[in-house]
């Protein structure tokens, strides 16, 4: 194999011509040395001294040189004079002495032949090829006795090993078969013992069918009494109850009609009696009788004018119009719960929305002294609620197949005629309804706004 140099001269390829060569590849052992001496005399090397294809590695450490870019140091170490000189410089003044002895044809009888063998690869000093056969040789008849040994090591083993298989065999097989005589015998006993319990149990089903055909009679017999007796006992049931259903009804009806009709009464009367009062203190009336003079229709000086009067009116969005209504004798304020919370703050969830309202209407009622029911839809609840209801405010929900507006319009429905009811809702049904009942719609804008002054 004759090198080409790359750069600079080697002396030995100058001055001698055609280098020595192998002619077969390095033994492994020495040819991982090789990789492991360049890549430890690697980093005394600038980048200018480094092949082009080496130049990558030039910041790995001395392991992960040797991992990634062994088979290319390898290659250059071959091929390029240059670079094989200067590492052997590096590799001569990191192991002086073993580079004399190579040099002097002497290596030492001491040294590990694959560490001669290595640098002698990269020094390449007289009969450097000799001596790297010789230990590849060595290496190689090293390995094949080592192969020799173990085999015979692994051989004597798996004989073993057999000896120890065959005498378990032979104890396993010998303490089945005593097992299985063993078995044998129990299985005839088992066999004897199931005949006579077979026996047993036929004799023992035949009389088991016998008492059960007696019992089944004497249950048929039981069973007709007990069910003529429970027919009886339920027609008379039923017609106790029936009696006990129609008196309480008509006590009942007797009853709830006289409270009913005595507490819209009594109600329409309060009502009457404190529209009455207001309207003479709002009035100013004096106790004294009226002059017949006093009903002539004319404007007397200093009065106000019909037109004053109605440009004294209030606006349907004033939230004062609400205090008014709520200011009249005996007023019922009715709230169209979920109605007013998802105009105002809809993006509350429901709990929030009603303890939210129903503080709000709390505060109203103390000020204001009215009534106030408010009524949420049963249908929006997934749970029962565990509400206490606010001071003064009477909290309804509808039932199942109920909506909020029909029970608001049952409300208004169940007020005597003449008292001032207040429905408070933006829904038009529930407006027209209430309306046609007699009381005042009001929207939700109008309730937000004087709660919001609250």
């Amino acid at each position: 194999m004759v090198e080409q140099p790359t750069g600079g001269a080697e002396p030995a390829d100058e001055a001698g011509g055609a280098a020595e060569s192998l002619d077969r590849p390095l033994p492994e052992g020495v040819r991982r040395k090789v990789v492991v001496l360049v890549s430890d005399a690697f980093g005394g090397l600038t980048v200018g001294e480094l092949p082009a294809q080496l130049r990558q590695y030039a910041r790995f450490t001395p392991t992960r040189r040797a991992k990634f870019a062994g088979n290319a140091m390898a290659a250059a170490l071959e091929s390029d004079p240059v670079f094989r000189r200067r590492i052997g410089e590096r590799i001569a003044r990191s192991q002086p002495e073993l580079a004399q002895a190579l040099t002097a044809g002497a290596p030492p009888a001491a040294a590990d032949p694959v560490d001669v063998a290595a640098v002698a690869y990269v020094l390449r000093p007289d009969g450097w090829v000799k001596l790297v056969a010789a230990v590849g040789e060595e290496v190689q008849r090293a390995d094949a006795e080592r192969a020799d040994e173990e085999t015979r090591r692994e051989l004597a083993r798996l004989r073993e090993e057999l000896v120890h298989a065959r005498d378990r065999t032979r104890a396993e097989t010998e303490r089945l078969r005593a097992e299985l005589d063993a078995s044998r015998k129990e299985a005839e006993s088992l066999q004897r013992k199931l005949r006579s319990a077979l026996s047993e149990v036929k004799r023992g089903e035949a009389a088991l069918r016998k008492g059960s055909a007696e019992a089944d009679a004497v249950r048929a017999e039981a069973a007709a009494r007990v069910s003529a007796a429970e027919s009886e006992s339920r027609r008379l049931k039923a017609r106790l109850a029936e009696a006990e259903t129609a008196v309480e009804a008509s006590r009942r009806a007797a009853r709830e009609g006289r409270s009913v009709e005595d507490m819209r009464l009594r109600l329409l009367l309060d009502t009457v009696l404190d529209a009455a009062q207001g309207l003479r203190r709002e009035l100013a009336l004096p106790p004294a009788s009226i002059r017949p003079a006093d009903g002539v229709d004319a404007v007397e000086p200093g009065r106000m004018s019909p037109k004053d009067i109605a440009a004294r009116a209030l606006s349907e969005t004033d939230p004062a119009l609400l205090d008014q209504l709520l200011a009249l004798p005996q007023a019922h304020l009715i709230v169209d719960g979920y109605n007013v919370t998802k105009t105002g703050y809809p993006q509350m969830p429901l709990e929030k929305q009603r303890l939210r309202l129903l503080g709000g209407l709390s505060v109203l009622a103390a000020r204001t002294g009215a009534e106030m029911t408010c009524v949420f839809d049963g249908a929006e609840l997934a749970a029962p609620v565990l509400l206490a209801p606010p001071r003064g405010v009477r909290v309804l929900f509808s039932k199942a197949g109920v909506t909020a507006d029909e029970l608001i319009r049952q409300l208004a429905r169940a007020e005597p005629p003449g008292r001032p009811v207040v429905v408070v809702s933006t829904d038009r049904e529930v407006a027209d309804g209430v309306a046609k009942a007699g009381a005042r719609p009001v929207a939700s804008a109008l309730l937000l706004k004087r709660l919001s002054r609250v």
